[in-house]
């Protein structure tokens, strides 16, 4: 080596492209919360562990305190990106481009999907049902990130309306009420039903079936009469 140079860096010297997604603030954040979803939907808010979601994560109990606060903070949190997850999609639809019943069978359809799909979702909202809401109340942005589902039901109707299609005497938000339930029953109170009846209402043999049906009747109350 001549005099003054310097020795290469060797290439293990260099961090990797995955040390550095490791420490990622973004993308450990979301990761805990992704892990926090699952922990706080089987145990609830009482039940879960702040060990248990950072063991899981491979970060600390430290750690999870400084990007949430505390342990109601991660699970206000995580309600929020549920929350957040379901409009964020519904505003994918882009049902303006369908014809009014088109469009109210495609957003009934997604509903029907995204409750069979995402049962911790559903788990969350009957967690913090009972709470009283308490937590949910607390975010500065829930109430705001949930109208845009009622502007889009209120668009739905208008065009609906204005076509002769719809009957024009329903309220958005009535309307949200309706198709929620029908989507969400089936899925919260799966173990009850089956328990009750012997058959379990999201089970596959059931799945196509109620999905059609849940369509069929939100379409009927919808329609104008003649």
């Amino acid at each position: 080596m001549k005099k003054g140079s310097k020795a290469a860096t060797p290439a293990s010297a260099a961090p990797s492209p995955e040390t550095r997604r490791k420490y990622d603030p973004e993308e450990t954040k979301r990761n805990i919360l992704d892990i926090a979803t699952q922990e706080f939907s089987a145990m609830g808010l009482a039940g879960a562990r702040v060990d248990a979601i950072a063991e899981r994560t491979n970060t600390t109990k430290r750690m999870l305190y400084y990007y949430f606060g505390s342990k109601e903070g991660l699970y206000e949190a995580v309600l929020e990106q549920v929350y957040g997850d379901i409009r964020a999609l519904e505003q994918e639809l882009q049902l303006a481009e369908l014809e009014p019943q088109a469009a109210l069978r495609q957003f009934v359809e997604f509903a029907f999907d995204y409750h069979d799909k995402h049962r911790d979702f559903v788990r969350l909202v009957t967690i913090e049902n009972v709470h009283a809401a308490k937590y949910i109340e607390q975010s500065k942005t829930f109430k705001n990130r949930n109208s845009s589902v009622v502007r889009t039901i209120e668009d739905l109707i208008a065009r609906g309306v204005a076509a002769g299609r719809f009957r024009d005497d329903v309220d958005p938000i009535d309307l949200h009420l309706m198709i929620s339930s029908f989507c969400f029953h089936r899925v919260a109170n799966r173990h009850t039903w089956g328990a009750a009846f012997g058959r379990d209402p999201s089970g596959p043999r059931s799945r196509a079936r109620h999905r059609e049906m849940i369509v069929d009747a939100v379409l009927r109350f919808m329609r104008r009469e003649s």
